[in-house]
């Protein structure tokens, strides 16, 4: 449970109805509500960047990685490293450094992600995909606004992928894909209502054999719920999940190597020796998870949630010449207290208070490598843990004449534990704080329209990974735990506008909803990867500004147009470092990057959607979707480029039930990359320099590549 959304209202908009007076109430805004404030509330009274994308704008595609399901998401940004799981994801500038040879392949960072309301984000802020099965998806959820202030660390956006089905009837489906470069799927849902809820079923089979060298994929997931209704006032959910995932790392090329020939891998010596072909670099994950939540109305003012997890995993890793053996478990949970009521007959009031816990521990074991495969030789032996403790509340006063002003504020601690077997003199303990504010106000001049304006702050510690010692020259400054490191923190302030138009029926443009968001982020403390992530330090002042549009357009005679644009500036306004970190020979020497482009953050990207259902044939589609995105820096030195590009997508399908609709056949054909364009998907942030001069830091996205499936679905 998190957030649904007003934004482009599209699972509002998904079916047409003749009835004007059903289509009002369908069209009207304010019938969808939002948890984006951790408690159901009106989404046109939230004074927060919220959009949903439902499961018909994505379930037409590989499902391999969110950057399919967010294409259509302002101000959100996901690049596929190399056509599979693995991607990076920004929103408003958050996430963009978690890219590098020394950033953990597979993770994100800055952006929390959860499932059904339980977290994939670890204590330390970052996430893996593993168990984000889009197969099973009934939603995709975001919350674009900076939510420190009631979701803690690593807020820079929220991200909620709901798994429980919409339907209310019992179904089970099953589909099978294939397409390019190896690709083929296979997925199998089930749903069944009970006496008391729900329960339903997710499993799917993903293999990839990769377009480039050394980047194949093999990836099983399962996931299980129950719904329950305990009581007419107590609600109780339980989520099992499981996911085994194994993928390849071609690592990145220089300008020269992607020119000549994107599909190879990072196979030259002088760049990198042992090359990522040699030491067959590549991360093995199995995981686990039970997770269960709780909600129980102690009257019509008062109520209370609950939710805990426990998750083991299991991960190998080939990385940077040493093979690595993870084993770790990650539980916690959290308790939220809900009372709204009348103050006066002109004022209503809604607080809501809780705290969250976090809490994962485990060893890594460091063994030498030998042709790819872990050697017998132990060479390091670790404790790394992490503990997030986080409490918050948040008053809502709503004012008659469409009027709402919130507050809220809230603390976080969170700890990281270091314990070494091997040299016993490293063991540390080092903790964050911080206090958090926000408030926001909204006003709805009708019941389409919402104006809404927020300040709000942020924070993001950095990563266990982040607080290293670097290995580099001039090493012996620092304490065996980088204490130059701070958290990020950041302020920002945004206004927008949501509305919801409905049209008369004769008219060419039926509906139409949109939204923009205006805002402007000041960031101290940026955290910036150096080497290619071989050591991280902190900048001293940054600013973002930005707009977002969204919109989604539906014509007569079967025609959509939806589109989401993002327009950012991103620039260091202070950043001065010793250059004796990089060489020892340049101590004393400072770089200064003071208004220079921050990396990996282009000025602009958005996509564009038109879909057609003919009047004829209502059970097909054919889409076109172009999408695009601006020219930027992968340097602070804004000497390396990431040049823009654009690409042509295309999809067609049809839905047809059967023997009274019981049973129903589901085919589509997409293509991706029409035009074949040579592309940099993804790049390093400031990588390393090789012997021969040469720069490795571009990841190619997939050149003109298929999918094609079939499914079946029985309704019982």
């Amino acid at each position: 449970m998190f957030a649904a959304q007003f934004c482009c209202a599209l699972p509002s908009f998904a079916q047409a109805d003749s009835n004007k007076t059903a289509r009002k109430k369908v069209a009207r805004a304010d019938e969808i509500t939002v948890i984006a404030l951790r408690q159901p509330e009106k989404a046109l009274e939230v004074p927060l960047a919220v959009t949903v994308v439902p499961a018909s704008m994505f379930q037409n595609g590989r499902g391999f990685g969110l950057d399919e399901a967010l294409s259509l998401v302002p101000g959100a940004l996901v690049q596929s490293r190399t056509g599979n799981q693995d991607v990076r994801v920004m929103i408003r500038g958050f996430g963009a450094r978690g890219a590098g040879e020394r950033s953990n392949a597979g993770t994100s960072r800055g952006i929390r992600f959860y499932i059904d309301g339980i977290p994939e984000t670890e204590p330390d802020g970052r996430t893996a995909f593993d168990l984000i099965d889009l197969a099973g998806a009934s939603s995709v959820e975001v919350l674009r606004s900076n939510a420190s202030a009631l979701w803690g660390n690593a807020s820079g956006g929220v991200v909620n992928i709901s798994m429980i089905p919409t339907q209310n009837h019992a179904f089970v489906s099953a589909q099978t894909q294939f397409g390019s470069f190896g690709f083929a799927k296979q997925s199998l849902r089930a749903s069944t209502p009970t006496d008391f809820g729900k329960v339903f079923l997710s499993v799917n089979n993903t293999g990839f054999a990769g377009w480039r060298a050394q980047s194949e994929s093999r990836l099983q997931q399962a996931y299980v719920g129950m719904v329950s209704n305990l009581s007419a006032k107590s609600r109780l959910n339980v989520f099992l999940v499981a996911a085994s995932n194994a993928f390849q790392i071609p690592g990145p090329l220089t300008e020269a190597e992607f020119a000549a020939d994107p599909a190879q891998a990072q196979d030259d010596p002088a760049i990198y020796n042992p090359t990522y072909v040699q030491r067959n670099e590549r991360r093995f994950n199995r995981l686990g998870r039970i997770g269960t939540t709780f909600e129980h109305e102690f009257d019509a003012h008062n109520s209370i949630s609950t939710t805990a997890f426990l998750q083991s995993k299991y991960l190998q890793r080939s990385e940077r010449n040493t093979f690595r053996d993870f084993n770790r478990y990650h539980a916690g949970g959290n308790v939220i207290f809900r009372n709204h009521g009348q103050l006066a007959s002109w004022l209503k009031h809604s607080l809501v208070a809780g705290i969250d816990q976090q809490y994962q521990d485990g060893a890594i074991l460091f063994y030498n490598l030998v042709n790819g495969n872990r050697g017998t030789t132990l060479r390091d032996n670790r404790r790394e843990g992490a503990n997030n403790f986080g409490a918050f509340a948040q008053e809502e006063l709503m004012f008659s004449g469409n009027l709402s002003v919130l507050a809220g504020l809230r603390y976080d601690n969170i700890t990281y534990f270091y314990e070494n077997f091997i040299t016993p003199a490293v063991n540390e303990i080092r903790s964050f704080e911080r206090l958090t504010p926000k408030i926001g106000v909204s006003f709805r001049p009708s019941e389409e329209m919402t104006l809404y304006a927020n300040l709000g702050g942020g924070v993001e510690v950095p990563a266990g990974n982040e607080t290293d010692p670097p290995s580099v020259a001039g090493e012996d400054t620092l304490r065996s735990v980088n204490s130059l490191l701070k958290p990020i923190e950041s302020t920002t302030y945004e206004i927008g506008i949501k509305q919801a138009l409905l049209v008369d029926e004769g008219n060419f443009l039926e509906r139409f909803s949109y939204d923009a968001a205006l805002y402007l982020v000041n960031v101290v403390n940026d955290i910036i990867p150096y080497r290619g992530g071989r050591f991280y330090f902190t900048a001293g002042r940054s600013q973002r500004r930005g707009l977002e549009l969204g919109f989604n357009a539906q014509f007569a005679h079967g025609l959509s147009l939806m589109g989401a644009g993002t327009f950012m500036q991103s620039n260091f306004l202070e950043y001065r470092i010793d250059s004796g970190f990089v060489s020892r020979s340049l101590e004393g020497r400072f770089a200064d990057y003071a208004g220079n482009k921050m990396p990996g953050i282009p000025d602009v990207f958005g996509s564009l959607r038109l879909r057609y259902v003919p009047s004829f044939l209502p059970q097909a589609f054919a889409e076109l979707e172009y999408r695009a995105v601006g020219t930027y820096f992968a340097n602070d030195a804004n000497t390396l480029t990431a040049q823009g590009f654009s690409v042509l997508d295309a999809s067609i399908g049809i839905k047809q039930g059967l023997l009274d609709e019981r049973l129903w056949i589901n085919a589509f054909l997409r293509g991706n990359n029409l035009a074949n364009t040579k592309y940099a998907a993804s790049i390093w942030i400031n990588p390393d320099r090789a012997s021969n001069g040469q720069y490795p830091y571009i990841e190619p996205g997939l050149p003109f590549n298929y999918v094609a499936s079939i499914g079946v679905e029985w309704r019982l």
